[in-house]
């Protein structure tokens, strides 16, 4: 078995089949390895009495499970020697969690661990979660030793390959064996979010062989300085290795009116970038300011397209503080003659579609439509911009037969998208004049399918680590578990989570089923007694509870959120304090995550959020996500119909987060009530608008 073993190790590395002089280190490395083989043989089964899901530590541990808890707890503290011994020892009893100990102990000295410890490790733990993260992480590690070749050796291998600086560090590689990666490397460095040794890399790389151009690293700090990036924008400012430019940076970011009036010089490309940053920073806080000094200086300063460029990142400012002037400043970006040679970003174009639906002019469809046109084609096949390009379309057909052919085109983007499960699939259902009905329920579970999702080795590790608290590892063994499985493997796994109560596993899992859809198990109940008896004693649609509750924490009853919100509803302490107290409730703070207590707090804030906002559903939702005081700011202006108001939320988790609460609330409601056919335009009402006078007045306490 030994010889076996390092025929593997050497076959599978030639860094170790190079080397000469390590039999001692080999021998004791592939007797550890041995005893890890034979770990994974004799695995014991999962504790199928073990709690389904939990964020804390349970306080019925077996001895070896709590000493898996110690172990992440000396990785925590970085305590190489304790981490090392709980490792052996879960190895040595064969505990079926022991690769998660392992992959801790290597990754907490990966800096100075050679290809023979990544090997092995990779040979103890074979096909699972734990080998493709690892390496992962040595993939990283390689990056960031500049071991090209290595990286190339082991990059094939990597099975996830979902890490963007493991890309960046790859079209590094492609570019070093001398492939043209300008047009990739450029898309993946602009698209960064996050700083990272990764993408920097390959940008200072490619900058340096001229790949990379000055007008590409100012465009990257431009959008840098548009989405409040500060890091990203020093770094790509850095590449022009200019101390007066990376001092100018540091004033501007701060103080942008004040660099603006008394540094900004547009005599040369520089200072007219600068001047660029200075504009879009002063433009997050003030749009009108920034608008301003366009108009007195700047517009006659900046060459055309960096005008048209700078009048859009002002517009989208203005758009995302839902300002009216935000449509006419887009139009002055499209104005300027080479406006059409303008790299628009797809969330800048976004936005302007956005306030091309809040307009009130005949144009706004026209405007609509060209702007989506305008998009790149992923952004384009998104449900949202197919929805809206259909409507634009339909809506400037002229009457009678001479409108035919676009109305027939927009009926076809509709039926691309009418048979999806969300929003806007069950939108376009309706505005093709048919309600979405609910897809026949699959056939029943065989036995050997089940058997098959009991068996499987992956989601046998998930369970066990959720069970004894280890949620987040839990979570990636799944996921890396079934992305390769069919639609009845999903369907197995996922009641397999369902009978665990394990919800989100079993919500998601169902979700990524194609054919064989089980909406019973993507829209689970449970709890009904509960959430029936917490809804009707407010008065809410049990419906609505169950579609906030499966947005807000898919039913992990003691989720908490890293701002403190807790429970099933996700109620955060003081909201839950003035809701008790509202309501005539007994509580203390320690109740706040438990399921009846917490299910009450919840429906009664909510109950009070849909009288404050006159029955709206859609205004409710995002008041529940963001607070009442926006969604009050968000609803003054024009009168919008619900699906366009929604779309022009500023904040991104929330306008996904209302879509989905009401997307979930018509399946509730079908589900619940048995109906095969599911409405969502009659949920939504007609439109939302600014509160009237003879409406009754806001209630101003509501937390």
């Amino acid at each position: 078995m030994l010889d076996g073993i390092e025929s593997a190790v050497r076959g599978r590395c030639p860094e170790i089949a190079a080397v000469k002089h390590v039999p001692a280190t080999l021998s004791l490395l592939l007797a550890s390895l041995s005893l890890a083989v034979a770990a994974q043989t004799a695995l014991p089964p999962v504790d199928a009495g073990a709690p389904a899901v939990t964020e804390s530590r349970p306080a019925d541990l077996r001895p070896l499970d709590a000493r898996l808890l110690d172990a992440r707890e000396a990785l925590r503290k970085r305590d190489r020697a304790r981490l090392a011994a709980a490792r052996d020892e879960l190895v040595a009893a064969r505990h079926p969690l022991a690769a998660w100990a392992d992959y801790w102990e290597l990754n907490l000295r990966l800096a100075e661990a050679s290809p023979i410890d990544l090997e092995a490790f990779y040979a103890r733990w074979p096909g699972s979660y734990v080998e493709d993260r690892l390496r992962n992480d040595w993939l990283l590690e390689l990056g960031r030793r500049r071991d090209w070749r290595a990286f190339s050796i082991e990059l094939p291998r990597f099975r996830m390959n979902d890490d963007r600086d493991v890309s960046c560090y790859a079209l590094v590689v492609r570019h070093l064996d001398g492939e043209d990666v300008r047009t990739a490397a450029r898309a993946a460095w602009l698209a960064q979010r996050e700083a990272g040794d990764g993408c920097g890399t390959m940008a200072a790389t490619l900058f340096e062989a001229r790949r990379i151009t000055s007008a590409d690293a100012w465009q990257k700090a431009r959008l840098s300085a548009e989405a409040g990036r500060q890091r990203l924008a020093r770094d790509a400012v850095a590449l022009l290795a200019d101390p007066v430019a990376d001092k100018a940076l540091t004033e501007l970011w701060e103080q942008p009116q004040r660099y603006l009036a008394r540094r900004a010089d547009g005599t040369h490309r520089q200072g007219a970038e600068l001047a660029v940053l200075a504009l879009v920073r002063l433009a997050t806080s003030d749009p009108a300011a920034a608008a301003a000094l366009m108009d007195e200086r700047w517009a006659a300063a900046l060459s055309p397209d960096t005008q048209a460029w700078t009048w859009a990142a002002i517009a989208k400012q203005a758009a995302w503080k839902l300002q009216p002037e935000a449509d006419g400043w887009f139009q002055r970006a499209l104005a300027v003659p080479q406006a059409r040679e303008v790299e628009w970003t797809d969330d800048t174009l976004a936005w302007r579609a956005r306030t091309a639906l809040r307009a009130t002019d005949p144009g706004r469809w026209q405007r609509l439509a060209d702007t989506i046109s305008a998009m790149g084609p992923v952004a384009r096949a998104d449900p949202t911009w197919v929805y809206w390009y259909a409507r634009a379309i339909a809506a400037q057909a002229q009457p009678g037969a001479e409108g035919e052919a676009q109305r027939l085109g927009a009926q076809a983007m509709l039926e691309r998208i009418a048979g999806q499960y969300h929003f806007y699939g069950k939108l376009a259902s309706e505005e093709l004049g048919r309600a979405q009905t609910l897809p026949p329920r699959p056939a029943p579970l065989t036995a050997d399918e089940r058997r098959a999702a009991d068996a499987h080795p992956g989601l046998n590790r998930a369970l066990q680590l959720m069970a004894i608290g280890l949620r987040s590892e839990g979570v990636r063994e799944w996921n890396f578990s079934i992305r390769e499985l069919g639609d009845r493997d999903l369907l197995a796994a996922a009641q397999r989570a369902c009978d665990r109560e394990v919800w989100d596993r079993c919500i998601n899992t169902s979700e990524r089923t194609r054919t064989e859809i089980d909406m019973a198990q993507r829209f689970p109940t449970p709890y009904r007694t509960e959430v029936l008896a917490a809804a009707k004693e407010v008065g809410l649609e049990p419906a609505y509870v169950y579609g906030l509750i499966r947005q807000e924490s898919r039913f992990i009853s003691d989720a908490r959120s890293h701002v403190g919100a807790s429970g099933l509803m996700q109620v955060m302490p003081n909201t839950a304090k003035w809701v008790a107290k509202k309501l005539g409730m007994r509580y203390a703070p320690e109740q706040i995550a438990e399921r009846g207590t917490n299910l009450r707090l919840g429906s009664g804030y909510l109950k009070l959020l849909v009288d404050d906002f006159e029955g709206s559903q859609a205004l409710a939702a995002a008041a529940y996500n963001a607070g009442p005081g926006r969604p009050r700011r968000w609803r003054d202006g024009p009168t919008l119909e619900v699906a366009a108001w929604a779309e022009n939320i500023p904040f991104n988790e929330t306008r996904d987060y209302v879509k989905k609460v009401l997307s979930n609330t018509s399946y509730y409601a079908a589900l619940m009530g048995q109906r095969s056919v599911v409405n969502l335009k009659q949920r939504l009402g007609a439109s939302i608008a600014p509160r009237t006078t003879t409406a009754t007045a806001e209630n101003k306490d509501l937390p």
